[in-house]
């Protein structure tokens, strides 16, 4: 898992940046990345593709690498900024926003998937296809977006308890899709995504529909 960071140290840089996204498929919510820049040579077998681990393991793992990291950063892009610039640049604007926000200046980005993210300085970067299993640092911001994004959407679930955010957390459960059908939309649902049946076919509902 640490393959990449040491290669990385190897060609002599020294900080070395994770990113990692959760949240670019539900219909409501943010997505939201993280950047984790851990200690030169760090180890931990438990971090892992944060969708491997489940919700106990990944708040544990949570508070050890905000413990143990040189640095994390976080960027947050809302619903409304999603159906504006699409999900693709919503995401890069989120990594690139976790970057900016990381108290040390990094060297080098390990990236997962196939993008770069789009930075006013020149860093070299490396987008790593399912990084997030093969990199310890993307692997690492995996964990802390996707625990911070469950966060976020817990405190959603408080104002708009009907959508039970707090069990899908703005996935498109039956559900939640249910609820949508009764109550139609919030504010942060994503009205650029269409709602589907499970065989595919347009629902007589749709995101678009105002409040």
């Amino acid at each position: 898992m640490n393959t990449f960071e040491r290669v990385a140290l190897q060609r002599g840089y020294k900080y070395i940046a994770g990113v990692d996204e959760a949240g670019r498929g539900p219909l409501a919510g943010p997505v939201v990345a993280a950047a984790v820049v851990l200690p030169p040579g760090y180890s931990n077998p438990e971090i892992n593709d944060s969708k491997q681990l489940s919700a106990g393991k990944r708040e544990a793992l949570y508070e050890r690498i905000k413990q143990d990291a040189l640095s994390v950063g976080l960027g947050v892009v809302e619903a409304a900024v999603i159906d504006e610039v699409n999900i693709l640049q919503a995401t890069l604007m989120a990594m690139r926003d976790a970057v900016q926000e990381l108290s040390i200046s990094p060297d080098y980005i390990l990236i997962d998937g196939k993008n770069t993210i789009p930075l006013d300085e020149t860093i070299p970067q490396e987008a790593i296809i399912k990084g997030d299993s093969l990199s310890v640092s993307v692997a690492a911001a995996s964990i802390i977006a996707k625990v911070s994004r469950d966060m976020i959407m817990d405190l959603y679930h408080r104002q708009f308890p009907q959508y039970n955010f707090l069990k899908n957390k703005g996935y498109g459960t039956a559900e939640h899709r249910s609820a949508i059908k009764q109550y139609g939309v919030c504010k942060i649902h994503r009205r650029s995504f269409h709602v589907k049946d499970h065989t595919g076919a347009p629902q007589t509902y749709d995101l678009f529909k105002d409040d």
